[in-house]
Parts: C-alpha cells; sequence; structure tokens
C-alpha cells in the first residue's frame, strides 16, 4: 500500500471509518472532512461498567476512531503514536455519546490532535490529545 491516498477523505471514510473494530463496536461515521472526524456509538449494556455507565474502553474507542479518521484525512496515512484521554462525566445505558478530533498542529511527519467526546446533552464525556506519525 502506498503512503499516499488518491482521495483522503473517501480512505478515512469507509476504509478506516469501518475497520472491523470500530464495526464490531457499532461505532459510526457522522461526518469527516479534512482535518476532522465526529464518530458516535450507542451505550450498550454490555458495554457498562460496575457502576452502570459506560465504561472507559467504550469512549476511549469512539475517541480513538474519530482520531483515526480525521487523521488520516489529510492525505497521508496517520498510525497512533499516542493518545490521553481524561474522564470527566459518565454516560449512561442507552445514551449516545459522539467524539470529535480536530488538528491541533499537523507537520510533514507528526500531527498533534484534540479529542473531546460528549453526551446527548452536549454533557463533556472526556477530553484529550493524540499525536500521530505520517508516513508520507
Amino acid at each position: 500500500m502506498s503512503n499516499m491516498v488518491d482521495n483522503p477523505l473517501e480512505y478515512a471514510r469507509d476504509i478506516v471509518g469501518k475497520d472491523p473494530m470500530a464495526v464490531f463496536l457499532g461505532i459510526n461515521v457522522d461526518e469527516a472532512k479534512e482535518g476532522y472526524a465526529r464518530c458516535s456509538v450507542t451505550v450498550k449494556p454490555e458495554y457498562l461498567n460496575a457502576v452502570d455507565r459506560a465504561h472507559g474502553s467504550i469512549i476511549h474507542a469512539v475517541a480513538d476512531q474519530a482520531f483515526a479518521v480525521a487523521c488520516n484525512s489529510m492525505g497521508s496515512l496517520g498510525i497512533a503514536l499516542s493518545m490521553t484521554l481524561n474522564y470527566l462525566a459518565g454516560a449512561a445505558d442507552g445514551e449516545k455519546i459522539f467524539a470529535e478530533a480536530m488538528p491541533v498542529h499537523t507537520g510533514r511527519k507528526i500531527s498533534t490532535w484534540r479529542i473531546e467526546v460528549r453526551g446527548d446533552n452536549d454533557t463533556l464525556i472526556a477530553s484529550g490529545e493524540s499525536i500521530a506519525y505520517h508516513k508520507s
């Protein structure tokens, strides 16, 4: 596979956005444009932790998916180097949560992204930062 993609938005939305894990978890790409992605998932009973709130792993998964789609929408293949996510609120069973990823800095090889996860009522559930390596 080339390190550059012919149609970055199509690649980000249709290939990265529909990777096997995202499909398995029910994560959807709601919006993808150059340097931006919004993904969502509905919290299911099997995604709950011991106190009946969304487990951190599903919150992290939707954040990671938004980051992956966004950083691969720029024309070169992006691979995650790190992700830091701070959990600020819980999400209930049946709640739809949304993750948005936006660039903070895009360099030739390294890009930094801000990620926010919000609930149905726009409550900030988690926020963080991710760094990608671009194989261009």
